[in-house]
C-alpha cells in the first residue's frame, strides 16, 4: 500500500509516496534525492546515515518514514557553512569520507545541544558513529575547536 507523506526536510515540506515498510534512509536517497546520508551497516551501528529530527542525531536506517511526519528533519545537505563543516576541514577530520556526513549531522547536534560539553560527553557522542578510517582523533579535535571558538566568543548556536 503507498502511502503520500509530506516531510518537512532543511527547511522545506516535501512531498513522496512511499510503501509503509520504507526507512528515512531509503525515501530521502531514492525518492528525494539526498544522497548524503550514506547506506552502510543498515541495523543502526556504523551511524553513516545519520541526520537530524528536531535537532537531535537519529538513525535514518532505523526510522521509517512515516514516523518522520511532523519532525523537522535536517540533511547534511541542509546544513549551509555551519562551523562543525569547517572545523572537519581545517582539523583534517576524514579519510576515504564515507562517514563524514553522518559524523558531521552528529557533531554539529552535539555543539548545539551541548555547549558546554567536556570530553566524556564528547566521547559519548561520538561513540555512536564509526570510522572504519581512524580520523577519530581529528573529528575530537574539530569538535573542540568549534566549542572552543564558541566559548571565546561567547557565542552558542
Amino acid at each position: 500500500m503507498d502511502i503520500k507523506l509530506t516531510l518537512h526536510i532543511n527547511g522545506e515540506k516535501q512531498e513522496t509516496v512511499v510503501r509503509a515498510a520504507d526507512t528515512l534512509l531509503d525515501t530521502l536517497r531514492g525518492n528525494l534525492d539526498l544522497t548524503g546520508a550514506k547506506r552502510g551497516c543498515e541495523n543502526g551501528d556504523c551511524g553513516a546515515c545519520t541526520v537530524l529530527a528536531d535537532g537531535l542525531p537519529i538513525k535514518s536506517c532505523m526510522m521509517l518514514a512515516v514516523d518522520a511526519c511532523g519532525k523537522k528533519l535536517t540533511t547534511i545537505e541542509g546544513l549551509h557553512d555551519a562551523p562543525i563543516q569547517h572545523a572537519f576541514v581545517e582539523k583534517w577530520a576524514f579519510q576515504c569520507g564515507y562517514c563524514t556526513s553522518g559524523f558531521i549531522m552528529n557533531a554539529h547536534s552535539l555543539v548545539n545541544n551541548h555547549p558546554d560539553a567536556n570530553d566524556a560527553v564528547i566521547e559519548e557522542w561520538l561513540s555512536s558513529n564509526i570510522c572504519r578510517c581512524t580520523s577519530y582523533q581529528e573529528i575530537k579535535e574539530a569538535v573542540k575547536s568549534v566549542l572552543n571558538k564558541a566559548r571565546e566568543q561567547n557565542f552558542f548556536f
